[in-house]
């Protein structure tokens, strides 16, 4: 950045070289009055040597200036004195504006008082004494002591200037001091990100490592347990066969050693070819619309052609003849399917009478599919009662009319049952070998109430 900074300032002074009377709007600008600001030690150097080479060059630069301007300049001078870098050309520059002008001389005079002996007492024995005394004898001549007013003034400046630099640098360091913390903090945290992401990197590499030597160990171990494998089935196979083996196992090598090398070269060809066909299809792409341009130019050059007239083209007796010799057998082959209305209104009849039979027959089909399902569930119903009946021993009156039927003549068929199955409890063995119906006397069933063994 710097180095861009003393280009622009050599660019400056070439321009005041040619054009000395621009030196008063430069001393006038913002810009100036920063670099005058600025704590930059280089900064200071390079303003104090572009007055010293403009003076050097022009020596009716400090005639064309003004008081004001003047006064700028050798103040900006005066306070790059202290800097030991700086003090050899502030010297000279001093020197080269006292001996081109009288009044110069009297202002640096009566501007800095003291100023020869600052002078004699700090900047004797550096390397520029010659200078330092013909300052020193220029200073000491007889001058006339201008107006009181001309004394009052500068000196008010001076300290109006002292004040303004005070306030401005202790603004600055007041600054300074409050972002420190913030600069220590920010200064912390950067290291410490540093530092981890030095350690995370160290692991990274670590394990990297660690995992390289455990794929080294793993291969050298399945090596070594092929070679075994090898050398035990060497062991198991007879002299005869080992030759045979050997020659199998570097074959079953070769063929492994060219599958890896032809894969690899179609690969690489594969490559190529695919780069080619990209070129050609990019080549056929451009011709395309190269040949469309040409033709699309060459249509719009091209003069409008004019086509021929050609009248309409009458019938003859023998096309018209032919003509309706076609339609006729067209209709023959394909006759029309428009029906009559008296047709229609006979094929509506049918269709209303089958519609009709076979909306009386679903009405039947439904009503028996009902009456099917719903003997079903009372079936299933049955079942399950029956299925989870309680034992003679624990049933209970409750349990009992669960199974009683309200219809007579179902009770008294279960009555029945029940009577013959425990009549043929009661006989012997030898009476139960015949295949004839056991008959219950009345006074047994009278005994029995009404039971319910189906459905209702």
């Amino acid at each position: 950045m710097f180095r861009f900074f003393r280009k622009v300032m050599d660019s400056v002074c070439w321009l005041l070289k040619a054009h000395g009377h621009l030196a008063t709007q430069v001393l006038q600008s913002d810009h100036y009055e920063r670099m005058l600001m600025s704590e930059e030690e280089r900064v200071g150097t390079v303003c104090v040597s572009l007055w010293h080479q403009l003076l050097t060059a022009n020596s009716e630069l400090v005639a064309g200036l003004g008081k004001g301007p003047l006064s700028v300049i050798l103040d900006d001078v005066m306070a790059h004195t202290s800097n030991p870098a700086v003090g050899g050309a502030a010297i000279r520059t001093l020197l080269l504006v006292a001996r081109q002008q009288e009044s110069a001389l009297q202002l640096i005079i009566h501007r800095f008082k003291g100023l020869e002996g600052m002078i004699g007492r700090e900047w004797r024995g550096r390397g520029f004494d010659e200078e330092v005394d013909q300052l020193i004898k220029l200073l000491h001549r007889e001058v006339p002591k201008p107006a009181d007013h001309t004394e009052t003034w500068p000196e008010e400046c001076v300290r109006a200037v002292c004040v303004i630099q005070a306030a401005w640098r202790s603004y600055q360091t007041r600054r300074r001091v409050k972002s420190l913390p913030r600069a220590v903090r920010s200064l912390q945290r950067s290291f410490r990100e540093r530092r981890q992401r030095r350690v995370q990197q160290a692991q990274a590499e670590c394990w990297e490592e660690e995992l390289r030597l455990q794929l080294c160990v793993r291969r050298q171990r399945a090596r070594r347990e092929f070679h075994q494998k090898q050398l035990q089935l060497l062991q198991l196979l007879s002299p005869g066969q080992v030759q045979q083996y050997l020659g199998e196992v570097e074959r079953q090598a070769v063929i492994r050693i060219q599958r890896v090398w032809r894969g690899h070269r179609e690969r690489r060809h594969f490559q190529q070819r695919r780069n080619t066909h990209t070129q050609h299809r990019a080549a056929v792409v451009l011709q395309r619309a190269v040949l469309r341009f040409l033709k699309r130019r060459r249509a719009e050059k091209a003069p409008p052609s004019l086509s021929p007239w050609i009248g309409p083209r009458g019938l003859t007796d023998s096309r018209r003849a032919e003509l309706k010799r076609e339609v006729e057998e067209h209709i023959a082959l394909h006759p029309s399917s428009v029906v009559s209305l008296e047709g229609s209104r006979e094929l509506h009849a049918q269709t209303q009478a089958l519609l009709l039979q076979h909306l009386q027959g679903r009405d039947a089909e439904l009503r028996e599919h009902t009456h099917t399902h719903a003997l079903l569930a009372q079936i299933n119903t049955d079942l399950e009662l029956l299925l989870n009946a309680p034992s003679l021993s624990v049933a209970t009156a409750t349990d009992c009319d669960v199974f009683r039927s309200r219809s007579a003549p179902v009770a008294a068929r279960a009555r029945q049952s029940h009577n013959a199955l425990l009549q043929a409890g009661r006989l012997p063995w030898w009476k139960m070998l015949g295949d004839g119906d056991i008959n219950c006397p009345e006074s047994e069933s009278a005994h029995t109430d009404s039971l319910y063994l189906g459905g209702s």
